[in-house]
């Protein structure tokens, strides 16, 4: 690494601070791009359908798309780490940009979901590349900053996603929820590769890109890719214990025993073991997964509490939600006077302890409650985990060199996806089966919704659903709680960051 400290500082000076400000407009469309896409199609999907056909199969629309950047994320982190964050970032947008033209001209919903997994593509690309970029252009001190804009800029844009896919399917043409991306990507785009500047590769580095590990590579999207899907489509699909349903677990299982033998085996491994050999960063992993994990209960079920349970519409539903974007990314930006006094991992436990109780309170709402109580409890979530994610992520990024920051993040990103994943999984079963139990063993919580919202239900089945999202927010605050102890029992008490110099 020594002989790369001059290169790097003069690439840092180079890129800042005109430049620098270039580069981090970028970063924000770019971010915006890959948060949008994850959830602007969803109110599109009636005008898709009528259009395209393939109603059986539309649900892949959404799971092809995280899927594809789920498992990219440790490829792309790293290959940013050997051949640089630039032309990682410029292939992953013009993958993202190719796959949105594509899908503009999908002819039929099989052509419309593969052109959505190349979209994915390059998302994770987008995701992990961003994110380490942020790290490598600010210091430590200046990086809650950057981070805390991210994170507004992510927040918002997932929570806009629907409404602005469901403007567009109305009053112009679902195609252009793709179209719209081309110009803003095209900006980005031009901006990263006129403005941002990274060293020239030491000779060390241009050795490892004889050494890169396409194997693994190829082995380790395969089994994320075969593992997520029987989580996906488990229980939905096809029953838990279905044929279909074993057999994609068993195969994942072998793939992961495969990925293990030939990362073992391989000169520059794409998931090397100390990602989970050194304390801290497989600690934060393991917060962030669960992290992951207990976001499902406000993103996925909150929105159908409000409207089945309370009676509120659409809109207003979604302003219930959308409050904690308001208070993670202005917490997340405060978090710094908080940790650089008591450190990154008690900043984090203040935090997810807060989250804890604030799930746990949810259960004790009455019923049907008042808009303004949940309101409140996710406003109060919201800055919880700004305490909680930010610190983690600055902590973790800063107890590594620049060769192996895009590997960390990468990983950490990873956690927290496959913890989305995971915790839809097994939180949808957990509502199913709380409204079976309630309801004597008939209907799931869709089915229910739909009936709620054409007035079709009686008062007991609204108790019913009330009772399946408390108990899904129990089973959040039980990730939080485990994201507490892996924080107090595993992670060290002072995160061993790096120097500056050692740090670049």
């Amino acid at each position: 690494m020594g002989d790369t400290q001059p290169a790097l500082r003069e690439a840092a000076r180079r890129t800042a601070p005109h430049r620098r400000g270039a580069v981090v407009a970028a970063l924000m469309l770019s971010m915006a791009l890959a948060a949008l896409d994850s959830t602007v199609v969803s109110t599109a999907v009636p005008q898709i359908v009528g259009d395209l056909g393939g109603f059986s199969v539309f649900s892949w629309l959404f799971s092809g798309y995280l899927l594809a950047v789920t498992v990219t994320l440790p490829v792309y982190g790293k290959l940013s780490d050997t051949f640089g964050r630039k032309p990682v970032l410029v292939v992953g947008a013009a993958l993202f940009l190719l796959g949105s033209l594509l899908c503009a001209l999908a002819w039929n919903m099989g052509a419309l979901i593969a052109f959505r997994i190349v979209q994915g593509l390059g998302g994770g690309a987008l995701q992990g590349t961003v994110q380490t970029l942020a790290a490598d252009l600010y210091p430590l001190e200046e990086r809650p900053k950057i981070q805390s804009k991210l994170s507004t800029v992510w927040a918002v844009s997932a929570v806009a996603g629907p409404g602005i896919g469901g403007v567009l399917a109305a009053y112009a043409d679902w195609r252009w929820i793709f179209l719209v991306n081309l110009p803003i990507g095209a900006v980005a785009l031009w901006l990263i590769v006129r403005h941002l500047h990274e060293p020239e590769r030491t000779s060390a580095t241009r050795d490892a890109r004889a050494r890169v590990d396409w194997a693994g590579a190829l082995t380790v999207f395969a089994c994320g890719g075969v593992l997520l899907t029987a989580l996906v489509q488990g229980g939905v699909a096809w029953p838990w214990l279905s044929g279909p349903s074993l057999a994609l677990f068993a195969v994942g299982l072998a793939l992961a025993g495969l990925v293990v033998v030939i990362e073992r085996r391989a000169a520059e491994p794409i998931i090397p073991g100390w990602v989970w050999r050194r304390r801290t960063i497989a600690a934060v992993n393991l917060a962030l997964g669960a992290l992951g994990l207990l976001m499902v209960a406000p993103t996925v079920f909150l929105p159908t509490y409000a409207q089945s349970v309370l009676g509120l519409g659409p809109v207003t539903a979604g302003f219930v939600l959308s409050v904690w974007t308001l208070s993670w990314p202005l917490s997340a930006a405060l978090s710094q006077h908080v940790y650089r006094r008591i450190g990154f991992r008690d900043t984090a436990l203040l935090g997810i302890g807060t989250a804890t109780l604030i799930l746990l309170a949810f259960p004790f709402l009455p019923y049907p409650g008042a808009a303004w109580q949940p309101t409140l409890l996710m406003l109060l979530l919201g800055a919880a985990l700004g305490l909680f994610q930010l610190p983690l992520i600055v902590g973790v990024q800063s107890t590594v060199g620049w060769s192996q920051r895009g590997t960390t993040t990468a990983s950490v990103l990873f956690c927290r996806q496959t913890g989305q994943t995971i915790g839809a999984s097994v939180f949808g079963a957990v509502a199913n089966g709380v409204l079976a139990s309630r309801l004597g063993g008939a209907g799931d919580l869709d089915s229910v919704t739909r009936a709620l919202d054409a007035g079709a239900a009686p008062e007991v089945v609204r108790h019913a659903v009330a009772s399946a999202v408390h108990a899904v927010y129990f089973g959040a605050s039980c990730a939080a709680a485990l994201a507490f102890l892996v924080l107090l029992c595993v992670a060290p008490r002072r995160f061993p960051v790096l120097g500056e110099q050692d740090g670049r």
